[in-house]
This record gives C-alpha cells, sequence and structure tokens, in this order.
C-alpha cells in the first residue's frame, strides 16, 4: 500500500508528513531546509511507495494567493520535473500554522519548544495532511 507526503512549503525550511500506508493517520516525517526537500524526497521514494504529494498553497484570508505563493509554485514545478509519476495537489494550508501552535500549547508544550519553527513546520504539515485524508474518507 502506498503513502501520501505533505508538504508545507516555506522560503527557508519546509516541513514534510507522512501518511500510514492505509490513509488513516498522518504522523511528522521531517523538517529540512527548503533547497533539501528534493532530494529528500528523490531518496524517501526509492525506499517507500508514494502516491502523492499533498502541496500547501498558500492563501490570504480572502483568498487571495500569498507573497509565497510563487516560490511554492516553482517548488511544485521542480517537484513535478524530479518525479513526474507521482500526482501533486494543491491543498489551502490557512490556519495550519495557527493550529499547529494551538496543538503545542494545549499539548502542555514550554514557550521555548513552542517557538521552535522546525517544530511549527513540521506539525502544520501533518495537520494538512491529517485534514485531507479525513477529507477523502467523507
Amino acid at each position: 500500500m502506498s503513502r501520501v507526503i505533505a508538504i508545507d512549503y516555506g522560503k527557508k525550511k519546509t516541513g514534510l508528513a507522512v501518511s500510514d500506508p492505509l490513509k488513516l493517520i498522518a504522523g511528522g516525517l521531517t523538517t529540512l531546509l527548503s533547497h533539501q526537500v528534493i532530494p529528500f524526497l528523490l531518496n524517501y521514494v526509492k525506499n517507500n511507495d508514494v502516491e502523492l504529494f499533498i502541496l500547501g498553497e498558500p492563501r490570504q484570508m480572502n483568498y487571495q494567493p500569498s507573497e509565497n505563493m510563487a516560490r511554492v509554485e516553482n517548488f511544485k514545478n521542480k517537484l513535478h520535473k524530479a518525479l513526474p509519476f507521482i500526482e501533486i495537489k494543491m491543498v489551502d494550508e490557512r490556519f495550519t500554522s495557527v493550529m499547529a501552535q494551538q496543538a503545542m500549547l494545549q499539548g502542555g508544550l514550554k514557550k521555548h519548544k513552542r517557538q521552535n519553527k522546525e517544530l511549527v513546520d513540521e506539525l502544520s504539515a501533518t495537520i494538512l495532511l491529517q485534514t485531507y485524508l479525513e477529507s477523502i474518507r467523507k
């Protein structure tokens, strides 16, 4: 059975999450420097069956593209070129960072842990993926 990977792409760092083979549960995978993501994914798909990438689509509250949209589109094109046999779906990522911060707060993480941007990026990707997985089950 294959997996789904969510990508919360950022200017400097990118959070990744992966589904279980049954596509029921999302789990954090890692946070990388953004220029390391495609080499990491090339290696990952050599050892794991991946059928889909979920790429966070950065939008403002009024649904207009955010300033990061051009970078995400550029990344999407490079990813498609590197792994053309894996579909890429863009999914609205608004609120994922806020939800990640709230989850860490409710989980009792200390302030210095909540300020760890890498943890926020990975958790944002996990929330993005879990939301997607739940939407396809409905």
